[in-house]
């Protein structure tokens, strides 16, 4: 796992009261559409390493990805 990874996985477990203000802290922050966002997002859920690094997010995300 990469610091990038690190980076997009401790983004993702902040929360946002509404998904504007996530959107657009997404593309401010991170500097990725917000689609490019969660295809980086959906491919390290899969990462054994990301499932040891943060189980509980890990899960979470997955079934927010999978819906």
């Amino acid at each position: 796992m990469t610091d990038d990874d690190r980076t997009l996985l401790d983004f993702a477990a902040r929360t946002y009261r509404d998904r504007g203000a996530h959107a657009d802290a997404v593309r401010t922050e991170l500097g990725l559409s917000v689609t490019r966002y969660w295809q980086r997002l959906g491919r390290l859920l899969d990462d054994p390493d990301v499932l040891a690094h943060n189980p509980t997010l890990t899960y979470r995300l997955r079934r927010i990805t999978r819906r």
